[in-house]
């Protein structure tokens, strides 16, 4: 994805941290909500899991185009499923098929100086093994917080988890939880 964006993001302060909200959005998704991707996990920049323990599952450019609909850079939340199979053959367990919640930064992650820009999703979830080409649906349901640069990595890591902790809240609400066992999910994979 190409970036229109010309304004430097703003800087996260220590206000700005002290301040989140526990939980974000109405109590139902609301347009332009929700909001469909899908597509093959590709390698990204690799340093999600490295460099700030948050390891994300990228799409290709070309699946992020319902996003268009969201104009402003940021995080996102929803939920996700990476199928079991690649090229015909089961590979990851059970669980790491079901639908988790996820965390999705859409942007140019100034913090790193990015050109263009990204949607990178973290799904909260320890899976097993890498899932490099395996299909991956998501439903986004709701925005965090603005795209936002960071005086250093540890600031960066600190709204991560927080993004993560506003997450799941959000996505306990019944309107948002009712969106796990969505029919563009596989619900095979939903047995426990």
């Amino acid at each position: 994805m190409a970036s229109d964006e010309s304004a430097a993001a703003p800087i996260s302060t220590e206000s700005f941290r002290a301040n989140r909200p526990e939980i974000v959005g109405p109590e139902s998704p609301q347009k332009p909500f929700p909001i469909h991707l899908s597509g093959a996990v590709q390698h990204g920049f690799g340093r999600g899991g490295k460099d700030l323990g948050c390891p994300t599952a990228n799409l290709p450019d070309e699946s992020m185009t319902p996003m268009s609909s969201v104009t402003e850079a940021g995080v996102y939340y929803g939920y996700a499923q990476v199928s079991r199979e690649k090229n015909g053959q089961v590979i990851l367990p059970e669980e790491d098929g079901r639908v988790h919640p996820m965390v999705m930064s859409l942007g140019t992650n100034p913090f790193y100086k990015n050109k263009n820009m990204s949607a990178e999703i973290h799904i909260m979830h320890d899976f097993k093994a890498d899932f490099y080409g395996h299909p991956m649906k998501a439903i986004v349901l709701g925005y965090i917080r603005p795209q936002l640069d960071y005086t250093s990595r540890e600031a960066l890591i600190e709204d991560i988890e927080t993004d993560k902790r506003v997450a799941l809240r959000s996505l306990a609400r019944p309107a948002y939880a009712a969106y796990r066992a969505d029919r563009f999910f596989d619900l095979n994979n939903m047995a426990s």
